[in-house]
């Protein structure tokens, strides 16, 4: 699994969440404290908008702990909403392609979780996308998969639906294969101006979800797992949650998978 983190509010060096904390994501990168894995080395992105639509992106394959460059643009750019993911493969080469997060014109997403026997419906699901969509695919990772099939179900103008439809595409395509379906889902993504989360896992054991208000600044983090412990207030985002968070409010609905608009091919 991966460790992420994201933020909306007033403009903030990135270095003030990802790499100054005690427990940055940086910190996480080597140590996690709530992830199946405590080692995250396998890649590392990040997404930040500024003054364009589309969000700026570097990622590469080394460790986040020990690139020098990450480090530096941590400390230097400021940003009022970004997104910053430490990759432990679940699946898929270390590339800058299965790197997270991934873009599509304004929208950026990111992903910990997997989707259980990928193998056997990977085919399946990219059969089912439509042909501008698939073009986008560049890596082989099921998050990014997964992120295409949201685009497919409208993700322009129905954020929720569309990742409700996505999960349902999955779970279905699942059963058509034989399998029991099994998806771990704890994903933020963004169009530039909310900032969009959910957790969700077909079993008892969604992957964890914290949101809180940065001290400095007042803006709104949320994270795969908290980065300052002795002074944050954080708040568990339960399972089957989808979060909206935008620049005055945050509001947390049920999320559950809706039947699909497009249907799968067989």
């Amino acid at each position: 699994m991966c460790r992420w983190a994201a933020y909306l509010g007033e403009a903030v060096f990135l270095e003030d969440i990802l790499t100054a904390p005690c427990h940055s994501l940086i910190a996480q990168s080597h140590c996690a404290q709530e992830a199946k894995s405590p080692t995250n080395g396998d890649g590392f992105g990040l997404a930040w908008y500024g003054d364009r639509p589309e969000p700026g992106l570097y990622r590469d394959i080394l460790p986040a702990w020990s690139d020098p460059n990450l480090k530096s643009l941590c400390r230097q750019i400021k940003s009022g909403l970004f997104l910053a993911h430490v990759r432990a493969s679940t699946g898929g080469a270390t590339s800058r392609m299965n790197c997270h997060p991934f873009i599509s014109s304004s929208w950026s997403f990111m992903h910990n979780g997997q989707i259980g026997g990928f193998d056997k419906i990977r085919r399946a699901l990219e059969n089912s996308l439509s042909d501008a969509v698939f073009d986008q695919r560049e890596g082989t990772t099921d998050s990014e998969l997964f992120f295409l099939l949201m685009i497919d179900e409208g993700l322009a103008t129905d954020p929720q639906g569309a990742v409700s439809r996505a999960t349902s595409r999955v779970l279905e395509a699942s059963r058509r294969a034989g399998l029991e379906p099994a998806l771990k889902l704890t994903a933020a993504f963004s169009d530039g101006q909310a900032l969009h989360a959910v957790r969700y896992a077909t079993d008892a054991d969604a992957p964890t979800l914290y949101t809180s208000v940065l001290r400095k600044g007042g803006g709104r983090c949320i994270v795969s797992e908290p980065f300052d412990r002795e002074g944050g207030d954080w708040q568990a985002i339960p399972p089957s949650s989808f979060v909206t968070i935008t620049g005055d409010d945050m509001a947390i609905r049920p999320f559950a998978p809706i039947a699909a608009k497009l249907a799968l091919v067989g």
